[in-house]
């Protein structure tokens, strides 16, 4: 426990450019000059923060909030409140306290299945003008980092399986694999970035210390698999989703993969790869999972 503590308090610092929109340790995007840390969140203040940028970002109605007081429990029950502070070189009067601005953070609660514990990264969101610079991969890692820390081998959170980019970052460049599917897990929901769908998720399990994890995160050769299915998803889908006029064509994707996904699960299928083309369209890759090599 008390390491875990310790590299939570520590943080990480990387310096960032608005020049650049690269993927570097301590790169993000938008256009101030600053210094971002990413530490433990602790004081009441830091907890109010992030659920003003969890309305800010998925712009929810209040029912669908997670309230302040589930942030401050989960950091109190062996879960994680996480955030990425930017310390302006302006001194921005949002600046409190010479802490840094808030400019994304990751919720994660502790679980259990079958006996086995694990945490489920619940949230994770970054404001706007900083997303495309790996901010968010950052933080995944200070999440790997600190539960490691304290022995925990397993991960998992949900993403909508629509999104490419979000899948690309899931599959692609943190390692993780999806073997269960969720439908309408939420209900239909008041965020307009969800578009009236379902709430279908794709379950992401990221075996932290597994050897496809470490290959992935150190930019290794991973073991290759035998694709026996692909997914397709247009990148199209985004306008689809956001007009009245064409939400029918997102749905009639959503069902078909839908569809797909669960057939392909029930054949014992994970998927482990994913692609993306010069046109922006998805693909998820599906094939074995060996258990025995994880």
């Amino acid at each position: 426990m008390a390491t875990g503590e310790a590299a939570g308090k520590t943080g990480i610092t990387g310096t960032t450019s608005g020049a650049s929109t690269g993927a570097s340790a301590g790169t993000v995007g938008g256009t101030t000059t600053g210094a971002v840390t990413i530490r433990k969140c602790e004081a009441l203040g830091e907890m109010q923060a992030c659920f003003a940028l969890q309305k800010e970002v998925w712009r929810f109605a209040d029912a669908d909030l997670i309230p302040v007081r589930m942030f401050v429990v989960a950091a109190k029950i062996g879960g994680q409140v996480i955030g990425a502070f930017l310390q302006r070189n302006d001194k921005r009067n949002d600046d409190r306290h010479g802490e840094g601005e808030l400019i994304g953070f990751a919720l994660a609660i502790p679980g259990m299945r079958n006996g086995y514990c694990y945490l489920h990264s619940q949230m994770l969101a970054v404001r706007q003008q900083y997303r495309n610079g790996g901010l968010g991969r950052r933080m995944k890692l200070y999440q790997r980092e600190e539960a490691l820390a304290r022995g925990f081998e397993l991960m998992e959170w949900t993403f909508d399986p629509l999104e490419i980019k979000n899948a690309y970052l899931n599959i692609e460049k943190l390692g993780a694999i999806a073997r269960r599917y969720n439908v309408n897990q939420y209900g239909i929901t008041s965020s307009p970035l969800q578009g009236g769908l379902p709430t279908d998720r794709l379950v992401a399990e990221w075996w932290m210390k597994s050897k496809r994890v470490e290959a992935v995160l150190a930019d290794a050769p991973r073991a290759e698999f035998e694709c026996r299915a692909r997914i397709e998803v247009p990148a199209a889908i985004y306008e689809w989703k956001a007009e009245a006029a064409t939400r029918k064509q997102a749905l009639a994707v959503q069902q078909s993969n839908r569809e797909r996904f669960n057939r392909a699960f029930a054949e014992g299928l994970s998927v482990l790869g994913y692609e993306r083309d010069g046109h922006g369209n998805g693909r998820f890759l599906l094939g074995e999972w060996d258990e025995a090599r994880r």
